[in-house]
C-alpha cells in the first residue's frame, strides 16, 4: 500500500491487517516494540469499530535518533506513507513545516485541557503541529525490599546513591547474586544520553547546555564533575554494557533482579508491576538524586501525535488524532500502561492514582521537568545533542575527562551556533 519505497524497515502491524481486506484509509507510526505498540494498537481498534475506517499501524525505530531519521526522510521526499506520526517532544521545530496545524481541521480548541506548556511547546509560529500523548519525566526505581534488608532510605543525593548501590551490589553478590548491579540507566550514544546526562549536569548545578536565550552554558566546574562522576560509575557500580543500553535493556536488567536502582520513565512502572516479574511488589519509585546545593532534575520527555501535510485524508487524520489524545484514551493508557496523561484532570482520577500512585506523589517532578535545549536551538538541536551525547559517551568510556569534554564541547556547539542558531 505504500506509494514509495521510503520505508522498507518498517512492519505493518495494525488492526486493520488483521481485520480488513481492503486498502486501509490511513496509516500511523505509534511505538516500535511492546506496552507501547500493544496499547497504540488497542486505541486504533477502538476508533476503528467507532468510526467504521481502517488504520494500518506501522512499527518503526525503537530509538529515537534513528525514528527522527527516518520521519525526515519520508517527510523531505513529500511522501503520503504515513498519516499520523508520533514525534517526540523535542521535534515540533524540526519537523513543523511539514505537519498540518491541527486547529485548522479540529478548531480553536484543540489542545485544550492539556498541560499548557506542552501546548506551547507544540505550536510553531501559532500552528498547533502536534497534541500532547503523553509526557514523561525521567525517574529514580529502586529496590524497596533490598533497601529495607539493608537498613537504608531512599537515596536523596548522587553520593548516597553511589554508596548504597556499591554496598547492596557487593553483599548481594557474595550471598550468591554475582549478576547483580548497584544502577543501570541509558548509556548509549543515542538521544536518551542526552536525558540522563542533562539531569547529571541540571541536578549538580551545572546548567542546561545551552540556556533559553541561546548562550552555551556546558563548560563549567559543575558539568564537568557531573561527567566524572557518572563515569565513575561505570565498572564499579554500573555494568560495562550500559555503555550499550538504551531504555529496554536497563529495564530488563532491573526487571530481572539484578539492579539496585534504576533511572528509567514512567512507563516502566506497569512492567515491573505485571505478572511474572521478578521485582513486582518490591520496587519504589522516586526522583532523581541531586548534588551538593543543587535540587532535583527531571527531563521532560513524552511524545506528541502529528499528521503529515502530505496526507491524503488530512481530516480523518486529524480526527483519529482527536481520539488517541482524548481523556478516555489517556486515562486507560495510564491505567493499563502507566503512560503519564497530558490532561491536567488526570491525576485527580482515583482510578489512575490507585493504579500509579506516584503520579501524584511526584505531580511536581512532571510539571517542572527541565526541558532540553530545542526551543533556542531550533533546527540545529539535533547537532546539539548529537554532540552533547557523543561528548558524554567518551567520558562514560574513559576516552576524556568531564573537564576536557566540556571544553571541547563548548567548542563545537559554538561552531555549529555560527552557522545557524
Amino acid at each position: 500500500m505504500f506509494k514509495k519505497s521510503l520505508i522498507p524497515t518498517l512492519v505493518v502491524a495494525g488492526a486493520a491487517s488483521l481485520g480488513h481486506a481492503q486498502a486501509a484509509d490511513l496509516t500511523i507510526s505509534c511505538g516500535a516494540v511492546g506496552a507501547e505498540l500493544q496499547l497504540c494498537q488497542q486505541g486504533v481498534q477502538a476508533w476503528e469499530e467507532k468510526t467504521g475506517h481502517s488504520v494500518d499501524v506501522v512499527s518503526t525505530p525503537n530509538s529515537s535518533t534513528e525514528r527522527l531519521s527516518l520521519y525526515q526522510q519520508i517527510l523531505s521526499a513529500n511522501s503520503t506513507d504515513i498519516d499520523v506520526m508520533q514525534i517526540d517532544v523535542v521535534w515540533p521545530g524540526l519537523l513543523a513545516n511539514h505537519l498540518l496545524d491541527l486547529r485548522e481541521v479540529l478548531g480553536d480548541d484543540a489542545g485544550a485541557g492539556h498541560f499548557p506548556a506542552i501546548v506551547e511547546n507544540n505550536t510553531i509560529d501559532d500552528r498547533l503541529v502536534a497534541i500532547p500523548w503523553f509526557t514523561d519525566a525521567g525517574v529514580l526505581y529502586y529496590r524497596a525490599d533490598l533497601l529495607e534488608q539493608y537498613g537504608h532510605e531512599v537515596p536523596e543525593t548522587w553520593e548516597e546513591l553511589t554508596e548504597i548501590a556499591r554496598e547492596i551490589q557487593d553483599a548481594e553478590r557474595e550471598a550468591g547474586n554475582d549478576r547483580m548491579h548497584g544502577f543501570v540507566f541509558q548509556g548509549r550514544a543515542y538521544e536518551g544520553l542526552t536525558c540522563n546526562a542533562l539531569e547529571w549536569v541540571a541536578s549538580h548545578g551545572g546548567g542546561t547546555i545551552v540556556d533559553s536565550e541561546g548562550e552555551i552554558t556546558i563548560d563549567n566546574p559543575q558539568a564537568a564533575a557531573a561527567l566524572d562522576r557518572a563515569a565513575s560509575w561505570i565498572g564499579e557500580i554500573a555494568p560495562d554494557g550500559v555503555l550499550n543500553y538504551t531504555e529496554e535493556e536497563a529495564r530488563g536488567v532491573f526487571q530481572g533482579g539484578n539492579a539496585v536502582f534504576m533511572r528509567n520513565w514512567p512507563y516502566a512502572w506497569a512492567l515491573a508491576q505485571s505478572e511474572g516479574s521478578e521485582v513486582r511488589g518490591k520496587v519504589g519509585v522516586t526522583q532523581l538524586p541531586y548534588s551538593g546545593e543543587s535540587s532535583s532534575a527531571a527531563t521532560l520527555g513524552g511524545w506528541n501525535l502529528a499528521v503529515s501535510r502530505y496526507s491524503e485524508n488530512a481530516e480523518l487524520a486529524a480526527e483519529l488524532v482527536a481520539f488517541l489524545t482524548s481523556e478516555d484514551e489517556q486515562k486507560r493508557r495510564a491505567i493499563e500502561g502507566a503512560y503519564n496523561p497530558t490532561l491536567e484532570s488526570l491525576y485527580q482520577d482515583d482510578e489512575v492514582l490507585e493504579a500509579v500512585p506516584f503520579f501524584g506523589e511526584l505531580y511536581e517532578t512532571f510539571v517542572n521537568a527541565v526541558a532540553r535545549p530545542s526551543a533556542p536551538t531550533g533546527d540545529a538541536y539535533g547537532r546539539v545533542s548529537n554532540a552533547f551525547f557523543s561528548a558524554t559517551h567518551d567520558v562514560l568510556s574513559g576516552n576524556r575527562s568531564g573537564e576536557q569534554a566540556v571544553s571541547d564541547l563548548d567548542r563545537e556547539l559554538a561552531r555549529i551556533k555560527r552557522r545557524n542558531w
